[in-house]
């Protein structure tokens, strides 16, 4: 007997969907491109939208397609090269950067201002935090009950009403745009979006989205499309909601705080500001909450991941993400953000083109004809940008910087379509071969 969620589970599984991409980077980012947009702030908007909201949706879309897992998307450029992408991907938004950033930003914006933000708190607290998400998080088959139909309902309920705020109640008038937004706010809106890692997120969260549906007895692979294609539009519909209300907080909240300002201080100037001293406490239980649900999917999608390599149990790698992250949590928020700008700027691009062509492998004789050049290339100039965004670009030859959209953090973007088209015509001209693809 087939079994099918009900419309509850259905919502709850779109909440739970929801709920684990919206963590630290959604929640400080968009208020601080909001600011430094200024009037330009909606083309700007547009361009973080692609890369915040639409490419993981997609990715989910394209995830779903495959059965949820990232090793089934990555089939076209070989197992190796697979199996090295996932890994990558597993450890730049688990241990290594995102799930020790949810601890960093929500101890500085909600415990921080009141104990101070010196080591010995930050320990204290991340020890709390990450004895919390490695509980949860042991228990991977009550996801959709712990997170979907609990802590979900109140993170959705504590950004309402942040987000209504903001429409309401701006803290005043729209700013002007720094200069780099004054020439290129889209493209650096469109850069910004990888600092949510919203895409990496997806290509970790399918599988445990797949795996919450299974849960409730749906085995039929055209089901489990069916509810992961819905699960991905929810939360990409409430992804937009909250950034355009997140946008629209940073650009009137330059009375408050400085040009330079990050989202975190951004976003507790504008609370204390419009709700006072409970504003603090709202804010507090925000972020927390924002950041716990975020920090336990990763853990469990990390844990599931490498217990498929590794020699040890789910149960184990739990412990051993939970108190790696610990780990690196203390390292401070501005060290991490700082450390990972070059690895995302790096790892975005081969990302993007394995999720964008993905949708088109039916179309070609052999897809890794095409897609593996293409990642290949992205990634190429992809560390070129990287290496510009850690500062080094004095290192880099000339030529370099004369790349079209170079100067914008976009160098892969035309280096990459030429070699897919070039690819395309090679596909063609070569035909089928006699084992064809599956």
């Amino acid at each position: 007997m087939t079994h099918q969620l009900k419309s509850r589970d259905i919502i709850a599984l779109g909440f739970m969907t929801f709920a684990l991409f919206v963590g630290a980077g959604n929640i400080i980012f968009p208020p601080m491109v909001g600011l430094q947009a200024g009037e330009q702030v909606w083309s700007a908007a547009f361009g973080f939208l692609l890369t915040a909201v639409g490419l993981p949706v997609l990715t989910v879309v394209a995830l779903a397609k495959v059965g949820g897992g990232v090793d089934s998307l990555s089939a076209p450029i070989g197992k190796v090269a697979g199996v090295l992408l996932a890994t990558v991907c597993y450890l730049a938004v688990g241990p290594l950067f995102a799930t020790p950033r949810t601890a960093t930003v929500s101890f500085e914006v909600g415990i921080a201002p009141l104990v101070g933000d010196s080591a010995m708190p930050l320990l204290i607290y991340s020890l709390v935090y990450f004895a919390i998400v490695i509980l949860v998080s042991l228990y991977p088959g009550k996801l959709l009950d712990t997170v979907g139909n609990f802590l979900a309902p109140l993170k959705i309920v504590a950004l309402i009403v942040l987000s209504i705020a903001a429409v309401i109640w701006p803290a005043g008038p729209i700013s002007h745009a720094v200069e780099a937004y004054q020439h290129a706010a889209f493209s650096n809106g469109f850069v910004n979006g990888y600092l949510t890692m919203d895409t990496l997120g997806a290509l970790v969260f399918g599988i445990v989205i797949v795996n919450a549906a299974r849960s409730r007895g749906v085995t039929e692979a055209r089901l489990l499309t069916r509810y992961t294609v819905w699960a991905g539009l929810m939360a990409g519909i409430g992804l937009t909601l909250l950034y355009l209300a997140l946008f629209r907080l940073g650009a009137d909240s330059a009375s408050l705080v400085e040009r330079s300002a990050n989202g975190a201080a951004i976003l507790h100037a504008y609370v204390q500001y419009t709700f006072g001293g409970a504003g603090s406490l709202l804010l507090a239980a925000l972020i927390f909450i924002a950041c716990l649900v975020t920090a336990v999917g990763l853990t469990c999608a990390c844990a599931e991941f490498f217990a498929q390599y590794l020699p040890f149990s789910y149960r184990l790698l739990v412990f051993i993400l939970g108190g790696f992250s610990m780990v690196i949590s203390n390292l401070g928020l501005s060290h991490l953000i700082h450390i990972s700008v070059p690895v995302l700027t790096a790892i975005y691009p081969p990302c993007i083109v394995l999720v964008v062509l993905s949708f088109t492998r039916s179309r070609w004789h052999n897809s890794s004809r095409v897609i593996a050049p293409a990642m290949f290339i992205s990634l190429l100039f992809g560390i070129l940008d990287a290496i510009k965004a850690a500062n080094f670009g004095e290192w880099l030859p000339a030529w370099t910087l004369r790349l079209p959209l170079a100067e914008q953090g976009l160098a892969w973007l035309m280096p990459t379509i030429i070699m897919a088209i070039l690819t395309i015509i090679w596909d063609r001209l070569a035909g089928p071969e006699t084992l064809r693809e599956q």
